[in-house]
């Protein structure tokens, strides 16, 4: 039921539902109208008769097509050639109009529900395929109904897709996926003359209670990661000071240099004081540094 009333919307059934043409009921409405004036002016019936017979032949006989659009003409059955975009003409009883293909690009809609992915989780998965009809001959003539045909291929191709995927697959690679897709559905259509562009993953949906047991595995999953950073920064920090007090143990006087340095930092704002033991000033002969210092300190006070 949905397939049919698409297909009315999308102008596919109109060779059907307006067998007269806008162009064909003004045309004959004038030779109709021609005909009775000259009927009234000359009192001969001949004139009214055969302006109404040109006028209802050329009613059916003229259709126009839109410029996307093609229509295949069938004479007594057999197929004798498209039409269109345009206008055009077709001898009534004798010929019959296809339906009338639009050749823009198309957009299909499929979902699939609850399938199960390769590790057996179920699944609601929406894709959005955008096709077009690039050879409208083949597609009136080899599938009944195109329309149907490429909505239901493409539901099924999703479906086999997501059997043949595991969850962080789908979820992690759409567009992967989504060529899979394109090149599955292009192989089944471009006999019929239909190219599937592309295929468009627009949503993965799974179940409530799995989406809380991923929510905690990605928590868990990012505090491990977060303590062996931690872990890592401390074996280099651990790995530095290591060589720092190689360094300072064969030079005495870097050793010296970095305490003065380490003081300096400490002291050198105001109001600051630092507490040394007395054993590291004697061994690094810090006294009149730090005298020094602490008087530079009173008189900047």
């Amino acid at each position: 039921m949905t397939f049919l009333q698409r297909g009315k919307d999308d102008g596919f059934q109109k060779g059907a539902k307006m067998p007269v043409s806008n162009i064909g009921a003004a045309v004959g409405a004038l030779l109709i109208a021609a005909g009775v004036l000259w009927t009234m002016a000359s009192g001969v019936p001949a004139p009214a008769m055969a302006g109404a017979a040109a006028g209802l032949y050329c009613m059916f006989a003229l259709k126009v097509a839109d410029q996307w659009e093609k229509v295949a003409v069938l004479r007594l059955g057999r197929y004798i050639g498209l039409r269109g975009p345009g206008l055009f003409h077709m001898i009534p009883i004798v010929d019959t109009l296809s339906r009338f293909v639009d050749q823009r690009v198309r957009v299909a809609s499929v979902t699939a529900e609850s399938t199960l992915t390769r590790d057996t989780v179920p699944v609601n998965v929406d894709a959005i395929v955008f096709w077009v009809v690039w050879n409208a001959e083949k597609s009136i003539l080899e599938v009944e109904d195109f329309i149907q045909a490429i909505t239901l291929s493409a539901q099924t191709a999703l479906r086999e897709s997501i059997g043949r995927h595991q969850l962080a697959q789908m979820i992690t690679e759409r567009e992967m996926m989504g060529h899979e897709l394109q090149r599955i559905l292009d192989e089944k259509t471009n006999p019929w003359g239909i190219t599937v562009q592309s295929v468009e993953i627009r949503d993965v949906k799974i179940p409530h209670e799995l989406e809380d047991a991923m929510s905690r595995q990605a928590q868990a999953e990012r505090e491990r990661q977060a303590r062996n950073i931690l872990g890592q920064a401390e074996s280099e920090i651990a790995e530095k000071f290591s060589a720092a007090a190689l360094t300072y143990q064969n030079n005495p006087v870097a050793l010296h240099l970095r305490a003065m340095n380490m003081l300096y930092e400490a002291i050198k704002e105001r109001g600051s004081m630092v507490i040394v033991p007395s054993s590291a000033v004697e061994t690094m002969g810090l006294g009149g540094s730090l005298a020094t210092a602490a008087l530079g300190g009173a008189r900047a006070q």
